[in-house]
Formats: structure tokens, C-alpha cells, sequence
């Protein structure tokens, strides 16, 4: 079973940075970043291999927003930058094994955190 914990949300202006960290009790193979805003369905925000070498990104948050994993530590971190008031939202880990992680639906995650809130004010 894997566990994943995540930290570092919190309120921040617009234009502002915060970075998420997702920290995991075991190990598998691909992660992932989704979120969920009030009234609105969850999305996928950012994606990553085993590896590290590849990731994979929702056209929102392209530019913005950079996923990275430390396999030493454990964790796999999302970077967002320039924040906008449209990316507040519960923002949630995820962990699996499939190889069409990168597609960014979530029925290719096996594992997943409680979230963490995430609010930009404008």
C-alpha cells in the first residue's frame, strides 16, 4: 500500500509562487498533480515517469507550473508559478503503475493523497 501526504498549499496573490511537496511511504512507478475546484470536477495538472525524464502538463498550467521527483527522498514535488486566481483548488497527489499516465485520467491511479488547498487571490 502506498500512502501519499501532501504539504505546502496555502494563500498566495496572484502572480505569486508556491511549491507543493507529495510525500510517499512506498514506491510505484509514475505520479501525478490533479486538482479540484469548488463545484468542478477533478483535472489533471502535471504528470511524471519513474525516471524523472519525462512529465507531462494540462495546457493551463504549461509554462507555469513544473513537476519533479526525488526518488532518494521520496517525493515528488509540483513548482507553480504565476499563479492565477483560476488555479484555486484542492490539489491532490497520485500514484500508479500504468503506462498511460501520461493521458492524465484518473482511473490510470492507483493511489492517491487527502489534498491540499491551494487559494490565489487576485
Amino acid at each position: 500500500q502506498v500512502q501519499l501526504v501532501e504539504s505546502g498549499g496555502g494563500l498566495v496573490q496572484a502572480g505569486g509562487s508556491l511549491r507543493l511537496s507529495c510525500a510517499t511511504s512506498g514506491r510505484t512507478v509514475n505520479y501525478g498533480w490533479f486538482r479540484q475546484a469548488p463545484g468542478k470536477e477533478r483535472e489533471f495538472v502535471a504528470a511524471v515517469s519513474w525516471s524523472g525524464r519525462n512529465s507531462y502538463y494540462a495546457d493551463s498550467v504549461k509554462g507555469r507550473f513544473t513537476i519533479s521527483r526525488d526518488n532518494a527522498r521520496n517525493t515528488v514535488d509540483l513548482q507553480m508559478n504565476s499563479l492565477k486566481p483560476e488555479d484555486t483548488a484542492v490539489y491532490c497527489c497520485a500514484g500508479g503503475s500504468s503506462s498511460n499516465y501520461h493521458t492524465g485520467l484518473s482511473r490510470f491511479y492507483d493511489y492517491w493523497g487527502q489534498g491540499t488547498q491551494v487559494t490565489v487571490s487576485s
